[in-house]
């Protein structure tokens, strides 16, 4: 960042009497934090139903498979530590359970059963999306004491858990398919794999059964799966895959049930209005903000183009918030990693995924630069390095934490944007909550760039997150961007 002279001489006059106000502004935002009331699990038709932890919390997507040598839940409580120190408040974990063997996949079309080669067959794990069954955790993860070994260690920490669910479908050895065949989807008496709803064509995705919504009785019992996870194995809530091609009013159902049964996160794989609106979900994909920053990193679309989604998603939604996220396990494997889809705009996006609003996610992998697709049906562990992102997203985490204008949904503050000499290319914004306030200006181009900013009423004294010092900033200045540069200030 560079600031013109008569800036550099405001700063520097001005320095001392920021810090005073940025204390008296800390105490004010920790009294009305104490005070506050807002953060419940009933439902009052307006606000977003979770619990009181999720406020501000930072979620990470873990791939059991992936993310040790031998891929088990004893290696990851040993990484427990680790997780916290990075500011992770949420794991979310792929699905852990059993995989089904009958039509495993082992890479495309390909079943695992038509390779001849046994050597060759054992390297295929298959999906961990194709379920065998609901109540029992993977013996190629552990045991159930290993993940209750696991689960308390995080709670320990003062993490959360939440489980990667799969109600649209099962694996085709599910012991539903023997003993409630009704329970799926049938077409001449024939059980079906998953259909897009889309085109009325198969998703292709053969090595799995689709369930029948239709059918009371198995939408009773896929309740009573979940619940026995938040009542006997202590979890925290679930990510719901493919949460778009399951019926709405059941997720009406699903939601009262499980949170009478214990305060649960619950997070949408989709992009649905109704799923948040109705209370049923705290938070759902921010797909089409990911989509869109992908374009913008590209050079495909302009910065400003964020302001018109952001406009036509406030009149979709009436409550809830997106997690946002530059990566997660479908988007590494399938459409590429990070540095593939957005270049050297990585890092100003995650910048942008942390101060916007909304849950952010990390992917794992994320804190050591992961910059290869990890394998989807059999196993590629992370190779760890030097965790050399790992001093990056603390500070990201550090802020969302202390700053309450950061915070998730309506409980944070929402974007102001800022005014620059050139709106197509530098996305600028302010939040502000309780007194709190975070000012971001990203430079979302691959050009330098020269811009006069207009703070207005954001003018005043910051600190800056990514370098030492405290700043006070004017209501006007030139700065200086390089491509991709970000710049974050914060008061608290």
């Amino acid at each position: 960042m560079k600031f013109n002279n008569a800036i550099v001489l405001v700063l520097a006059v001005l320095g001392i009497c920021f810090q005073i106000n940025c204390k008296a502004v800390s105490k004010e935002g920790e009294q009305a934090d104490k005070n506050s009331n807002t953060f419940t699990m009933k439902d009052d038709g307006t606000t977003t139903i979770q619990p009181d932890w999720a406020k501000n919390a930072v979620i990470y997507e873990l791939n059991t498979r992936q993310f040790s040598k031998n891929g088990t839940f004893a290696e990851v409580t040993e990484q427990l530590p680790r997780l916290k120190k990075l500011g992770v408040d949420i794991i979310w974990f792929m699905p852990i359970f059993p995989i089904s063997e009958l039509k495993r996949k082992a890479t495309g079309d390909v079943l695992v059963d038509n390779i001849r080669d046994p050597e060759e067959r054992k390297k295929y794990q298959g999906s961990p999306y194709a379920v065998a069954d609901f109540k029992k955790v993977n013996p190629d993860h552990g045991t159930d004491a290993d993940f209750k070994t696991m689960v308390d260690k995080i709670h320990s920490l003062g993490m959360k858990i939440i489980l990667d669910w799969v109600p649209n479908h099962t694996g085709w050895d599910h012991p539903w398919i023997e003993s409630n065949r009704d329970f799926y989807t049938q077409v001449d008496g024939k059980i079906i794999d998953p259909i897009d709803y889309n085109t009325g064509e198969s998703w292709g995705w053969t090595d799995v059964a689709d369930l029948n919504y239709d059918n009371k009785e198995m939408r009773k019992t896929m309740i009573s799966d979940m619940k026995y996870w938040i009542t006997d194995m202590n979890v925290d809530g679930f990510r719901m895959d493919v949460a778009h091609g399951v019926p709405n009013d059941f997720w009406v159902e699903c939601s009262k049930a499980l949170r009478a049964a214990g305060e649960v996160y619950m997070l949408a794989e989709g992009e649905v209005p109704e799923q948040r609106n109705s209370g049923s979900f705290a938070s759902d994909y921010g797909w089409s903000l990911h989509h869109l920053l992908n374009e913008i990193a590209k050079g495909k679309k302009k910065a400003s183009a964020i302001d018109e989604w952001y406009k036509a998603d406030k009149e979709k939604y009436t409550r809830g918030y997106h997690m946002n996220f530059t990566s997660n396990h479908d988007e590494n494997t399938w459409a590429g990693t990070v540095k593939e889809r957005m270049g050297d705009a990585g890092d100003a996006m995650a910048v942008f995924v942390f101060t916007f609003e909304g849950m952010p996610l990390i992917y794992n992998g994320q804190e050591a630069s992961l910059n290869k697709r990890l394998e989807f049906f059999e196993r590629d562990p992370i190779d760890w390095g030097t965790y050399n992102k790992s001093a990056f997203y603390q500070k990201l985490t550090e802020l969302k934490h202390k700053n309450q204008a950061l915070r998730n949904g309506e409980f944070g503050g929402k974007i102001q944007k800022l005014s620059t000499s050139d709106n197509d290319n530098i996305y600028a914004y302010a939040r502000k909550k309780n007194g709190d306030k975070v000012l971001t200006i990203i430079n979302m181009s691959k050009n330098e760039k020269e811009i006069d900013l207009d703070l207005g009423k954001f003018a005043g004294g910051y600190s800056n997150v990514f370098e030492e010092g405290s700043v006070t900033m004017p209501s006007k200045m030139t700065l200086k961007m390089a491509p991709w540069e970000y710049l974050v200030f914060s008061n608290k």
